[in-house]
């Protein structure tokens, strides 16, 4: 064994579990598993496909033109996780989706997304992520070729 590779190896392991300490930190948050059809109902009732598609998912046309048109699900190099999605229901504004063109925006650090939190449910929040979260389906990653010159 290298001098040096078992301090690199302890290194390493106190950056990846550092990363999870901390009063903020989501380790051991788990909310119990939901319904899908009740997520896709509470997904219509909330009016979300009015500026939302769901990727593989017949959704009733919404009552008026949509200011916004963002698909959730889909081919992606990276499947949100459950604790993305959860934060992208309950604090919109955290972060916009990828692709979002901001300079749409009255304001370009504020999400257009109504905020729920005070008329949503958290079984309706668990089963909205039940129902959106598998819609999601990852591609391998592009293979990497690196040129090397003779």
């Amino acid at each position: 064994m290298k001098p040096h590779s078992w301090a690199l190896g302890l290194l390493a392991t106190l950056f990846l579990t550092g990363c999870e300490v901390g009063p903020k930190s989501g380790q051991g948050f788990r909310l119990p598993d939901g319904d899908t059809e009740k997520g896709k109902a509470a997904f219509l009732s909330m009016q979300c496909h009015s500026c939302h598609k769901v990727h593989g998912v017949e959704l009733p046309a919404p009552g008026s033109k949509a200011p916004f048109d963002v698909t959730i699900g889909g081919e992606v190099t990276k499947v949100r996780s459950y604790g993305e999605l959860v934060t992208a229901i309950i604090n919109p504004t955290h972060g916009l989706a990828p692709g979002f063109d901001a300079k749409k925006l009255e304001d370009p650090k504020r999400s257009p997304m109504p905020e729920y939190n005070s008329t949503m449910t958290v079984e309706q929040m668990i089963n909205l992520v039940a129902f959106l979260h598998p819609r999601y389906n990852q591609l391998d990653p592009a293979p990497y070729y690196r040129y090397y010159a003779p």
